[in-house]
């Protein structure tokens, strides 16, 4: 499709409303309306070129979902239908939720599990982040010393999130743009 799809797992609503906040700064000339993942199908994931994904502060060592304290179907339940799926050519970006105060030996790390998915999956993984402006002792979604996608906390800096989606999207639109125009 020639716009970018929003898809995000959501336990509390969070991760939710910061898509939306995503495609609200986007407007809908660029994107379409963003879908939880429990509420869609991998066809429908897969009719985008040009995808941003959002991440749940759930799951260390696994994917958010049910087995993670998740009340509904998230990313793990949604997973097994994108098995053999060949993403090359698609450019996704990444945000993730955290709590670098009550998790800050795992902030943010659920969202290595759907870089490492998606990159294996052929896909170009674009929107690295730096980690200056956080603190916490360890995570899991840091590659050369930055976060793999945008990372976000609603809980002890929320007053950032809006300047932090505005610089992102204007880092990630122009490597997202040529993908869609491939298929415009």
């Amino acid at each position: 499709m020639s716009k970018i799809g929003i898809f995000f797992g959501t336990d509390t609503g969070s991760t939710r409303l910061v898509a939306k906040n995503i495609f609200k700064q986007l407007g809908e000339e660029l994107a379409d309306k963003p879908k939880n993942i429990n509420r869609t199908s991998a066809a429908e994931l897969l009719q985008y070129d040009a995808l941003i994904l959002g991440a749940p502060s759930y799951g260390m060592g696994e994917l958010p979902g049910l087995t993670t304290g998740c009340l509904e179907p998230n990313w793990q339940e949604f997973v097994p239908y994108l098995d053999g799926a060949d993403l090359s050519g698609k450019r996704v970006a990444l945000f993730g939720l955290g709590n670098q105060e009550r998790y800050a030996d795992r902030f943010a790390s659920s969202m290595i599990h759907l870089y490492r998915l998606f990159y294996g999956y052929g896909a170009g993984i674009i929107g690295c982040w730096s980690t200056d402006g956080y603190k916490f002792e360890h995570s899991h979604a840091v590659i050369d010393n930055q976060f793999v996608g945008l990372v976000l906390d609603q809980r002890t800096q929320p007053h950032l999130t809006d300047e932090r989606i505005k610089i992102w999207l204007a880092q990630i639109i122009p490597q997202l743009l040529p993908v869609m125009a491939r298929v415009a």
